[in-house]
């Protein structure tokens, strides 16, 4: 009798015996917000980073600016690099060091705004050098497919070291430009218009892709027109602009300067 009246008079706060579903409910629940909080490092996270994708393209930075300044003057200049820089000039912005300075604290911010971890590897970058070659090596069949390769246009006698700064510039600035600035703005641009944000994405690189291949015929030192190499460098546009979304920006600014350097020094 006092038993069943003890047993009555308990509430389940007093039990100094929770149950094992109950134990295992309260124990493993922060657990699992912990870790879905933060996400595991992987190649394929941190080679996507904004970080990584900075440290992985310095060198294209170093080596093309560097060897303007060492050139001079008449040492080759990517389209986009011009381009960039006269706009800065119009907008009275001319000092030299300030579009690859731009382009550093830009990728800064980008990574600040996204809240990626603060963290690159060396590893990660060797890595990526090698995934670079074997997409730039995969362009180059599609560009055997269509029967026609895309060089980059230099005058004649340019030495070694002055395709390669320009290839390196070609790489950097051409995927600043039509990847880094226009993609996202043209992809804001389209859902400001009631586009949904895949169709929009895809617009924006179909539409980036078209210009990227149009500007390499405009200007003094633009190519003549021609529908095979248009269409090869539409392509390409699309190409990179699909690594750009997948793989980020430094997978795809290597890439571009891997395929120019198979291309124009093999």
């Amino acid at each position: 009798m006092n038993i069943a009246t003890t047993a009555d008079d308990e509430t389940p706060e007093d039990d100094p015996f929770p149950s094992e579903d109950s134990a295992c409910r309260d124990d493993d629940s922060p657990a699992t917000n912990d870790e879905q909080a933060v996400a595991p490092d992987t190649y394929w996270s941190l080679s996507r980073t904004p970080l990584t994708s900075l440290v992985f393209t310095m060198p294209l930075v170093l080596a093309y600016e560097g060897g303007v300044l060492v050139l001079g003057r008449g040492s080759p200049r990517n389209g986009a690099d011009v381009w960039l820089r006269t706009l800065l000039d119009h907008l009275g912005f001319g000092q030299y060091f300030l579009l690859p300075a731009l382009t550093i604290v830009g990728l800064l911010a980008w990574h600040h705004v996204a809240h990626d971890r603060w963290r690159w590897s060396p590893g990660i970058l060797i890595a990526m050098a090698g995934e670079c070659v074997f997409w730039a090596a995969m362009l180059m069949g599609i560009a055997r497919l269509q029967d026609r390769l895309w060089p980059l246009m230099l005058a004649e006698g340019e030495s070694f070291v002055a395709r390669l700064i320009a290839y390196c510039g070609a790489g950097l600035y051409e995927e600043v430009l039509f990847r880094l600035l226009l993609m996202p703005a043209l992809g804001w641009l389209l859902m400001q218009f009631g586009a949904g944000a895949v169709a929009a994405t895809v617009q924006a690189m179909v539409i980036s892709s078209l210009l990227f291949s149009f500007a390499h015929y405009v200007g003094p030192l633009g190519d003549t027109f021609n529908p095979y190499s248009f269409t090869f460098r539409f392509l390409a546009g699309l190409f990179f602009a699909a690594l750009f979304s997948v793989r980020g920006f430094g997978i795809a600014a290597g890439t571009h300067a891997a395929y120019d350097m198979l291309v124009g020094l093999g």
